[in-house]
């Protein structure tokens, strides 16, 4: 039987999504892009207002960003762009010295992303437990809610009904048609009321001019000497963490919402790659954006890197070719999306008194602990550190009590065997030693720790310093039961670690 004839066209038919072909995949994709890019220009906007910067800036970052990071990013259906997060990072550094340091900054933090993916930092993210990410989740929930209370004081009465309006078309469409995302029909529909009516109400065109053009490439307008780099390397590399954090958290929520597996090492080199390409077009850098990746994932039903690179493209379609239509969307229209969005986002069920009653006191401390300190610092990096951190130390403080000594004394008094039980670590082992009766103890003295297991030097140290007390006193000591692992470490270390 002769083989099949490779044609061009059946190698790309190999080579090509499954959903490429399927018209209803487009339909969400496409669809959801459009959502997104809606919702990203009055937040790149604002974040472009914190940064200092003007706001084509940030609007361009949020385009390069997402277009670039659709091809190289590890997670598909993330949204990266312009955030606040950064931009209190970079912040500082565009009053202190101006925007040509910014740019150079971005670019920098790139470069840091890149080295820092490909030395395996992702793998940090397996340190991290469920408790921290349920506090990250209602965090950045409260967080975007809070974003939009600016938008709903000190404004004209109709914001209200028109807010409740598009809460409500969000929520009893879906049930007549799937077809078009609720949120974009609750945006086109208020727009219309509000141009038709003549409603007096803030509009997406109140929060800065849009820009008329493409960004254009260049060099950042900076000196290259060393003075600069020891200038902007200290922002550069806190942008780099900020950005890696807040990518990887939502990537691996992202995962658990969609129950796929994405690759943490690729989305940090991608975002690396998307912040150069970014700094190199005068945009302000970002990550990914946990806000708009919810709507275009949880609210709109997106799987795929055509929903991020539209979001992108649509974006500076709409700034350019539709601008005047597209400052004429009211902010309540968008609100209301974001709002339905925390809504979404926010996981109830961890709150819940059934749920409350059951979870350990430990696990709700660590998840209010990252919630409130996301919320005082509106820093979801800070957060997770300090949640993340917490939760080691109350596992240590409960593993700790886990190592258990055990004495027994021969019949006939000659020697005694202390049998240790757990995990031997700094936090079990500084209490090891008191347990032991130094004057008491006949001459022979047997440690068995066929039930444990040496994870660390400080465990060395405790035994190296009983058998130093038992020595004092004229006593021997026999460590039997060593499995492989403890044996190798306990063989490099002891007596090594003291100095008398």
């Amino acid at each position: 039987m002769s083989s099949p004839v490779v044609t061009p066209t059946t190698r790309w038919r190999g080579l090509r999504p499954d959903w490429l072909g399927d018209p209803k995949v487009w339909r969400t994709e496409v669809l959801a892009g459009l959502v997104v890019a809606l919702a990203l220009i009055p937040e790149a906007i604002s974040f472009s207002i914190i940064a200092g910067v003007d706001p084509a800036v940030g609007l361009f970052a949020s385009f390069t960003m997402a277009v670039v990071i659709s091809i190289v990013g590890g997670r598909r259906a993330m949204i990266s762009a312009a955030t606040g997060a950064v931009a209190l990072v970079i912040a500082p550094l565009n009053r202190e010295h101006g925007f040509g340091y910014l740019v150079a900054a971005v670019i920098l933090a790139g470069v840091f992303q890149i080295a820092l993916g490909a030395l395996g930092v992702a793998k940090l993210m397996r340190f991290v437990p469920r408790s921290v990410m349920v506090g990250f989740v209602n965090s950045l929930a409260i967080l975007i809610f809070m974003a939009q209370v600016p938008e709903m004081t000190n404004v004209p009465w109709p914001v209200y009904p028109l807010i409740a309006a598009g809460l409500a078309l969000m929520v009893f469409f879906p049930k007549v048609t799937t077809v078009i995302p609720a949120p974009l029909v609750s945006i086109a529909i208020l727009t219309v009321i509000t141009v038709a009516a003549g409603i007096a109400v803030p509009t997406v065109g109140a929060k800065g001019s849009l820009p008329s053009s493409l960004p254009v490439p260049g060099l950042p307008d900076v000196p290259f000497t060393m003075d600069t780099l020891t200038t902007i390397a200290p922002y550069a590399f806190a942008m780099a963490l900020v950005g890696l954090m807040e990518s990887l958290m939502t990537a691996k929520l992202v995962d658990e919402i969609t129950d796929t597996h994405s690759s943490k090492t690729r989305e940090s080199v991608g975002q690396g790659i998307a912040n150069i390409v970014t700094g190199f077009f005068g945009g302000m850098g970002g990550c990914a954006m946990i806000g708009q990746t919810m709507i275009n994932v949880k609210v709109s039903g997106a799987r795929t890197r055509l929903s991020t690179f539209l979001a992108g493209a649509f974006l500076m379609v709409l700034c350019i070719v539709f601008g005047p239509v597209v400052s004429d969307i009211p902010m309540a229209a968008l609100v209301a999306v974001m709002v339905m969005v925390c809504f979404a986002t926010f996981d109830w069920h961890s709150i819940a008194p059934k749920t409350l009653k059951r979870m350990p006191a430990g696990e709700i401390t660590v998840m209010v602990i990252t919630v409130v300190c996301v919320v005082v610092t509106h820093n979801l990096a800070i957060g997770v550190v300090v949640g993340s951190v917490t939760a080691m130390v109350i596992f240590a403080k409960r593993v700790a009590h886990l190592a258990e000594v055990t004495a027994t004394t021969a019949p006939d008094g000659s020697s005694v065997r202390y049998t240790v039980a757990g995990e031997m670590f700094f936090a079990s082992s500084n209490d090891l030693v008191g347990q032991f009766n130094y004057a008491g103890d006949p001459d022979k003295v047997v440690i068995d720790l066929s039930q444990a297991h040496i994870w660390d030097a400080s465990s060395v140290a405790a035994l190296d310093a009983i058998e130093t007390k038992y020595a004092q006193r004229g006593k021997t000591v026999e460590i039997t039961g060593l499995n492989d692992p403890s044996a190798d470490l306990h063989g490099k270390l002891t007596g090594e670690l003291t100095s008398h």
